[in-house]
C-alpha cells in the first residue's frame, strides 16, 4: 500500500513514555533528530506507569490538555513489544498520536471525537524485538512530520483495544515527585463539596494548597483538568498508604 499524504503536518513531538532514567528517551531523541532535523522532540512525561496502558491512557486526555495544536504525541506503553499487536496512528484534527493498539490511545481517541485512525502495516528493514519506540514509532512519526503516513490503512476506532473500557477510570493512575496522586477521573464530572474516598480515608475538597493548613489532606481539579489527592506541604500516597493502581471512590 503507498503513502498517504498528511497535510498540514505536525510541527513537534511530544514523547509520552513510561522509559523512565536510562538510555531509552535519549536513543528515540538522537534517532528524531536525524530523521526531522530541527522539528522540537520534548519530552512530555518519561515516568508514567510501566507496563499499564490502562492508567497511562487515562492520564493522556489531560495530559495533551492546552497544549499547542500541530503537535504529534509519540505515546510508547507498550507491555506487548515484540508481539503480534498493532501500531496506530491517529489524525485529532488539531495533532497526531502514534503508538500501540494496546488501549493507550483509546481515552484520548473517545476525547477527540472525529480522530481518523489508521492501522500501520510498514515496518523498517531493522527492528529489535524489544525497542519498537526507537525503531518503528520514532521512524513512523518522523514520516508523519514529513507529510506522509507510510502503509496506512484506515480502522474503526471501535475495532481498537480499549475502545470498550470504561469512559472514566476511577483509579490512582500517577504518583508525582511530591506524592500527589493523580486520577483517571474528569474532576468537573465531580460535584462540588463531595467527599472522596481512598483506603478508608474521606478526603474533603479545597481550591489548592494554600487553602487548608500544613499536613492536610485534600483533593482538587489540577491543573490537567483531573482529580488530584494530595496533601499540603506532605506527601499523599504516604500519608495515605496509598500508591498506582490503587482505586478512588468520587461518591
Amino acid at each position: 500500500m503507498h503513502a498517504l499524504q498528511v497535510g498540514p503536518p505536525p510541527r513537534r513531538i511530544a514523547l509520552v513514555t513510561d522509559f523512565g532514567e536510562g538510555p531509552y528517551v535519549g536513543q528515540v531523541r538522537l534517532v528524531l533528530s536525524a530523521l526531522i532535523g530541527d522539528t522540537p522532540v520534548v519530552p512530555l512525561i518519561s515516568d508514567l506507569p510501566p507496563f499499564r496502558p490502562d492508567l497511562a491512557g487515562a492520564l493522556l486526555p489531560g495530559l495533551m490538555r492546552r497544549m499547542p495544536p500541530a503537535t504529534l504525541y509519540l505515546c510508547v506503553v507498550d507491555p506487548g513489544v515484540g508481539s503480534e499487536r498493532g501500531v496506530l496512528a491517529a489524525d485529532l484534527g488539531s495533532g497526531w498520536m502514534v503508538g500501540p493498539d494496546n488501549g493507550l490511545l483509546a481515552p484520548a481517541l473517545r476525547r477527540a471525537g472525529d480522530a481518523r485512525v489508521f492501522r500501520i502495516g510498514w515496518r523498517p528493514a531493522e527492528l529489535s524485538a524489544s525497542f519498537h519506540g526507537r525503531d518503528l514509532f520514532a521512524p513512523i512519526a518522523a514520516r508523519i512530520v514529513q507529510g506522509e503516513l507510510p502503509d496506512a490503512e484506515p480502522v474503526d476506532p471501535d475495532a481498537l483495544v480499549g475502545s470498550d473500557w470504561p469512559g472514566r477510570l476511577d483509579k490512582v493512575c500517577y504518583v508525582d515527585r511530591y506524592g500527589n496522586l493523580l486520577t483517571g477521573i474528569d474532576a468537573d464530572e465531580v460535584p462540588a463539596g463531595r467527599v472522596v474516598r481512598v483506603n478508608a480515608h474521606e478526603i474533603r475538597p479545597a481550591r489548592t494548597f494554600s487553602d487548608v493548613p500544613v499536613g492536610t489532606a485534600f483533593w482538587y481539579r489540577n491543573a490537567f483538568g483531573l482529580l488530584e489527592i494530595a496533601v499540603n506541604q506532605g506527601r499523599a500516597d504516604r500519608m495515605l498508604g496509598v500508591s498506582v493502581g490503587d482505586p478512588v471512590d468520587p461518591g
